[in-house]
């Protein structure tokens, strides 16, 4: 009689329990829907209105991130980022600003194509990682994990004995108070002792105690992440094994060490209880879990950096991955040692839907290519293609051709030079200040400069126009430089002659038909043959269309 009327009770519990678990599986299934949402809008090409833009992560006056939209909407990185947590979009951001050498770009590679046929691990880091995101502050956490300690080492075992030795006074004085009935004399005197050492002890007790509560929550959800990519074979990769090596402190596996502190902090809250409380005083309680925790902290705290920058790396290799899985027909890129070189087959843009791919090839003896053409014919956008590409290519990631090879190489652009009101600069003194730039980064030749110069001083008359380039493009080459100039001046594209074969031109045409300007966006050999402002005036209204 008395189990059936207690049977709606356990009846409801155990609905609560499985209503739990089941409202999880359905919130992370909600999570991996609109995770493979957003993966089919890239595919579709609807992406642009949507993803982690970051202009924070670019430095001022960054020599090509404004130029070749790497940041911003509808940009690189909103395109690639897959990363949920702040450490992986700075890490993803990083490998987009700063070409990587040789055996780096091999090493994200050999990663990349390891992660890319690894969805189940992908959809985690993106699910898993945004619990991260929401709940965890990792500046603090890195702060509270370096922090000084509150306890010397020299000190833990004297007083881990000495808790430990009254803790064992107290339960034998207790006992032989209230079941050997020989008063409580013994246990007042213990009592008074205890507390006069946690009196002493109470400032950094306390000081350990609260600072623990946000971190253990923070790394109660970052011990799922590691969890998750400790139990993921590494095979195929040695970035992989290494990070994998990263998350572990010694022989200790990083969640592992978690969930010890997350024991530690649990037994702490224990004394919070008003039946328990009493007990707590006579063992110790506090002291021995301000202990536990400060030696876990000085273990294991100054690893915590170590975790999260390895968590970065991986979610952006995944993010990679995530794209390269996308784009299979995208291959990777061959880096090479040696002097600067870069030659791409079937360049495309990887941020346009349709594009017209064309090629490029720079290095020994062709240093230079001055691109003419019309107006809207395509100059800057073969710029912008290059550059893209070997961004993609230098941070590990397939780029958009058919093939492409290149050595590591500093890009420098002036695709997006603007002026100043608040800093009083013209457009033409901010150009200046930005091939300066590019010079001194020619000079410094680690790694060489891939120049790409988009109508360079037009903002001046052709006479000093001509002047001012031929004299920044000889220096340029000279320090060991290789890039492209677009110009619509045809004295500019004929003065590259000084350079002999280490110059060329090619150019991009166009044609009017039925009163229409048409263009094919192919890159030709030579120099353009027109111009098409004045057609161009007239098809949009400008000027009459005859005389």
């Amino acid at each position: 009689m008395l189990a059936a009327s207690f049977a709606p009770l356990f009846g409801f519990f155990a609905l609560v329990v499985l209503h739990e678990g089941a409202y999880r599986r359905r919130a992370r299934a909600e999570l991996a829907v609109e995770h493979y949402r957003r993966a089919l809008r890239r595919l579709d090409d609807e992406w642009r209105d949507e993803g982690v833009q970051h202009r924070e992560f670019v430095p001022a006056d960054h020599p090509y991130a404004g130029d070749l939209d790497l940041f911003g909407p509808a940009s690189l990185f909103a395109l690639l980022c897959a990363a949920r947590t702040r450490g992986g979009e700075a890490t993803l951001a990083r490998w987009l600003l700063q070409p990587a050498t040789v055996e780096e770009v091999a090493a994200r590679q050999e990663a990349v194509l390891a992660l890319r046929e690894r969805l189940d691990l992908r959809e985690d880091l993106a699910l898993l990682g945004g619990d991260v995101r929401a709940a965890v502050a990792p500046e603090a956490l890195v702060a509270w994990g370096g922090a000084p300690p509150q306890i010397d080492a020299a000190r833990f075992v004297p007083l881990r004995l000495l808790a430990s030795a009254l803790a064992l006074a107290g339960v034998v004085t207790a006992v032989l108070a209230f079941a050997a009935d020989l008063g409580f004399v013994p246990l007042l005197i213990v009592a008074v002792i205890e507390g006069v050492v946690m009196r002493a002890l109470r400032p950094r007790t306390a000081a350990i105690v609260a600072a623990v509560e946000g971190p253990r929550r923070d790394l109660d959800v970052i011990a799922q992440l590691l969890g998750r990519v400790e139990r993921e074979p590494t095979a195929g990769s040695r970035r992989l094994a290494e990070l994998a090596a990263e998350l572990r402190t010694g022989e200790v596996a990083g969640s592992t060490a978690i969930a010890r502190l997350a024991r530690a902090v649990d037994w702490l809250e224990a004394r919070k209880s008003g039946l328990f409380a009493p007990i707590a005083f006579l063992l110790m309680w506090e002291l021995h879990g301000a202990l536990t925790v400060e030696r876990w902290r000085q273990t294991h705290g100054p690893s915590i950096a170590r975790w999260l920058a390895a968590l970065g790396q991986l979610e952006a290799l995944a993010s990679l991955a995530t794209y390269a899985y996308e784009r299979p027909e995208d291959p990777m890129p061959t880096i090479v040692s040696g002097g600067p070189q870069v030659a791409g087959e079937a360049l495309r843009h990887p941020l346009l839907r349709a594009c017209v791919a064309n090629s490029v090839a720079l290095g020994e003896p062709l240093r230079v290519m001055m691109v003419s053409g019309s107006n809207m014919s395509g100059k800057s956008t073969l710029l912008r293609t290059l550059g893209i590409n070997v961004v993609l290519a230098l941070a590990g990631a397939p780029v958009s051709a058919k093939s492409m090879t290149l050595s590591p190489l500093q890009i420098g652009a002036t695709l997006r030079i603007e002026d100043s009101l608040q800093n009083a600069r013209s457009r033409f003194y901010s150009e200046l200040r930005r091939l300066l730039q590019l010079r001194d980064l020619a000079r410094a030749a680690a790694p060489p400069l891939l120049f790409l110069l988009d109508e360079i001083f037009h903002g001046t008359n052709s006479h000093d126009r001509k002047i001012g380039a031929e004299a920044v493009l000889r220096a340029l080459v000279e320090e060991g430089a290789i890039g492209l100039c677009t110009t619509h001046d045809l004295a500019l594209a004929e003065a590259v002659a000084d350079l002999g074969p280490r110059a060329c031109n090619v150019h991009f045409a166009d044609e009017v038909v039925e009163g229409n300007l048409v263009f094919d966006y192919r890159m030709r050999p030579g120099l353009v043959g027109r111009s098409n402002a004045i057609a161009l005036m007239r098809a949009i209204g400008l000027l009459p269309a005859s005389g």
